[in-house]
């Protein structure tokens, strides 16, 4: 009886602990066979979608403090205009739908998935600074028109870019696991080429979700 109860026991044990490989190694399988709606039914939406967005938003102001001349003529109506936009483009992007669709097709570009990848481009400074400080003179301080134009501009050029890393962009063959707490659990690694780490949070016994990805 003391035996089968330490059985039990160890059995336990290697469940609690073993159950996010076993859940990471299901996702890998999910992605491979470009089961979109598997990969979607793990994600904690309400917790991921505010998370990219504090990171995106985060990363815009620290950009800004790099350019104080465009900070001074863009003000508070550029940060809100840009700032609206990620909240929107995030919103568009982390839903079931477009994960799926993502999934299903290895990273093809879709206008939400080209919207969210408008938004991290003008989070992490990759807009024409030349271009946006002559159109702010131009349009003579008509920020919302201005950050609409260069949305479409910033829109159309990482369309190619994801289109060229769907097709060309190199996934982690043995991403990086480990436990980043009792119930934590980190997935890090490369997505056609993008580095991303996946943080998962234990839900019951062995159960795991999804709660923030962490962008390049």
């Amino acid at each position: 009886m003391k035996k089968l109860i330490v059985l039990l026991i160890v059995i336990a044990v290697a469940i609690y602990a073993g159950s996010p490989y076993y859940s990471a190694y299901q996702l890998k399988n999910a992605y491979d066979a470009k089961d979109g709606a598997a990969i979607a039914a793990t994600i904690d939406y309400e917790q991921v979608r505010p998370s990219i967005q504090t990171q995106l938003t985060d990363q815009f102001a620290t950009t800004m403090t790099k350019y104080p001349l465009i900070a001074e003529l863009g003000g508070d109506p550029l940060t809100e205009a840009a700032n609206g936009f990620i909240t929107q483009a995030v919103d568009g992007a982390i839903t079931p739908q477009n994960i799926e669709k993502v999934i299903n097709t290895q990273g093809q570009a879709n206008t939400a998935t080209k919207e969210l990848a408008a938004a991290w481009a003008i989070a992490s400074d990759q807009v024409d600074l030349r271009n946006l400080i002559q159109s702010l003179i131009i349009q003579r301080g008509d920020v919302d028109a201005v950050v609409k134009s260069q949305i479409q501009q910033v829109m159309k050029k990482q369309a190619a870019e994801l289109e060229q890393q769907a097709a060309q962009g190199n996934d982690s063959e043995k991403p990086t696991l480990s436990y980043c707490g009792i119930n934590c659990f980190n997935i890090s690694g490369q997505v056609k080429g993008y580095p991303l780490t996946i943080e998962m949070q234990r839900q019951g016994l062995a159960q795991w979700k999804i709660v923030d990805i962490v962008l390049p």
